[in-house]
């Protein structure tokens, strides 16, 4: 994987694993966070995979394939969309940005040669382009606009915002609806003078910011055998009433009659450990393991947090204890999906993010 130019900054501390290449912090891990959540700090996301797709029939072609409702996604709009399997599972989780000649498809790194693949595979006869652009783009993250980078595209979150067609399996207050976040796709060749002096906040921040606003991460809170709602992708991700596609008996049988068999949550975990539990530990109910930490990072403001995947009907008032080897952190839940999660007829309706 090729280094971040950006790595060369001060206190700059590479990170690892998905995240390898770009910075995890510059030094001042609680001080990043505060300044990208008041937009005084930008994100080195450079790392992120991209895919373009362009010609006439990119978006009714996608429109087939994906989960969300592409049609009338017209130049600046931003969307989510996810491609399933038969059996509804998550297999790419991709955020879409409508240019006037084509769609950036934005994914995790490494995926972005996979989902080209995937996608040349279904392009048959129609006029559609796929290429990966990973080795020349990359993105530049932001929780509010920057003027310094207003001149590249821009894609906006509509977490936790629910799109047309969606629906919210979370209930009541969601954290994070008043700094939508944004991902700025920059040749990578620009990357270090288009963020010049700016100030910059490293992947451990990003992650804390969005484990706070409860945003699942592909990777992370998914596995083989992840469907939507387990992780409320139906509120941006999934449009319930378009046509068919790969995995839709699945989205409307769990919708309305059935129920997802986990949960996520979100946990705040005990602060006194002085340290984290390790992705993948244990999350338990007495002695029973219920399900798995998915994501961890310790807020500038909450403390030590944490996503988990935990199976549907565990009483969202217990107290649970996360293992990490012979550690045990004490934790508290809020819930996110609810116990109650499914059988509903109900269609709530949004919006899709327009560029601002």
């Amino acid at each position: 994987m090729a280094l971040s130019p950006l790595l060369s900054r001060p206190a700059a501390v590479a990170g690892s694993g998905v995240d390898e290449g770009v910075a995890a912090h510059y030094g001042e891990l609680s001080a990043e966070q505060r300044r990208l959540l008041a937009g005084t700090a930008v994100a080195d996301m450079s790392h992120f995979d991209v895919v373009t797709l362009a010609g006439e029939d990119r978006l009714s072609w996608l429109n087939t394939l994906s989960s969300q409702m592409l049609l009338e996604l017209r130049p600046g709009q931003s969307t989510q969309t996810l491609l399933l399997t038969v059996q509804g599972r998550v297999e790419f989780d991709i955020r879409i940005l409508a240019d006037e000649d084509k769609l950036w498809l934005l994914v995790e790194p490494g995926q972005g040669a996979p989902l080209a693949a995937w996608l040349d595979r279904m392009r048959f006869m129609l006029r559609v382009e796929v290429k990966d652009v990973s080795a020349d783009f990359g993105l530049v993250g932001a929780c509010t606009p920057q003027p310094a980078l207003e001149a590249y595209p821009c894609w906006v979150d509509s977490w936790p915002d629910i799109s047309p067609g969606g629906y919210a399996y979370s209930v009541g207050e969601h954290p994070g609806a008043e700094r939508p976040w944004r991902e700025y796709i920059l040749p990578l060749t620009e990357l270090e003078s288009a963020v010049a002096d700016l100030p910059l906040a490293g992947m451990m921040a990003v992650e804390a910011l969005r484990i706070a606003a409860w945003r699942p991460r592909f990777g992370f809170e998914t596995d083989e055998k992840t469907i939507p709602h387990e992780l409320d992708l139906v509120r941006t991700a999934v449009h319930l009433n378009k046509g068919c596609y790969k995995g839709q008996e699945t989205v409307a049988r769990v919708h309305n009659i059935g129920h997802p068999p986990r949960r996520i949550v979100f946990l705040h975990l005990d602060g006194s450990m002085h340290t984290l539990p390790a992705v993948g530990s244990e999350v338990r109910l007495g002695e029973k393991t219920i399900g798995k930490i998915t994501s961890v990072a310790t807020h500038f403001e909450a403390g030590p947090i944490a996503l988990a995947l935990i199976k549907r009907n565990i009483d969202p008032d217990a107290a649970l204890q996360v293992v990490d080897g012979e550690e045990a952190y004490a934790a508290s839940q809020e819930t996110i999906v609810t116990t109650d999660a499914g059988q509903t007829a109900g269609r709530f309706t949004g919006f899709l993010r327009q560029p601002h």
